[in-house]
């Protein structure tokens, strides 16, 4: 069966999980297992209120070197790309999915803050971003990650580089790591008909 489509959570009264503080990390490093998230946190697209955290979090995992950074400005210009998981008011993660072509889009910048690890939150807005590529028709995804486990849950599967179309490179250009590429790509086809071939196996370069 494809990754399942994603459904907001009923809101909670009271309780939850502790407010976030703190610097972001990655959410593909901590959402591997399988988790259920609180049901106060939601899922919704980006505003541009929302981009001064976005940055906090995304450029603190790219201080390490895992993820690319992203200026202000590239945020701004991409908003609409974007999705954000909430806690109350507060921005606890971002991804976003970036259209590349009439038949593949990217899953980008996937990132949560460090006390939401392992809550599932990842894994909601992935969910959030595989529902909009159905939504707009697209039958591939794709992804560039130090994470493999955290897609493959999701069906994703290890492909070569050189298997990717040559217009998905147009944005490593400002990678301080072009040309010498080393994240692992990962490809998920959300086509009906061939659903349970993209998941059955993940394959290993």
């Amino acid at each position: 069966m494809p990754f399942p489509r994603f459904s907001p959570p009923a809101p909670e009264r009271g309780g939850g999980a502790p407010a976030p503080s703190g610097v972001g990390v990655s959410v593909q490093e901590a959402d591997v297992t399988p988790a259920s998230p609180p049901a106060a946190v939601q899922v919704r697209k980006a505003t541009v209120r929302d981009v001064p955290t976005m940055a906090s979090i995304i450029n603190h995992w790219a201080s390490q070197g895992i993820m690319l950074a992203k200026s202000h400005h590239q945020l701004y210009q991409y908003i609409r790309d974007f999705v954000v998981a909430t806690h109350g008011d507060a921005v606890i993660g971002c991804g976003a999915l970036h259209v590349v072509w009439e038949d593949l889009a990217e899953v980008r910048s996937v990132a949560v803050m460090k006390e939401w690890h392992g809550k599932g939150v990842g894994r909601l807005m992935l969910a959030h971003l595989l529902d909009e590529a159905r939504d707009l028709g697209l039958p591939h995804v794709f992804a560039l990650t130090y994470r493999q486990a955290f897609f493959a849950h999701a069906g994703f599967r290890v492909v070569s580089h050189e298997s990717l179309p040559h217009k998905i490179w147009g944005d490593c250009l400002n990678c301080p790591k072009f040309p010498n590429c080393d994240e692992i790509a990962m490809t998920l086809d959300l086509s009906p008909d061939d659903s349970e071939d993209s998941i059955d196996e993940p394959q290993e370069e």
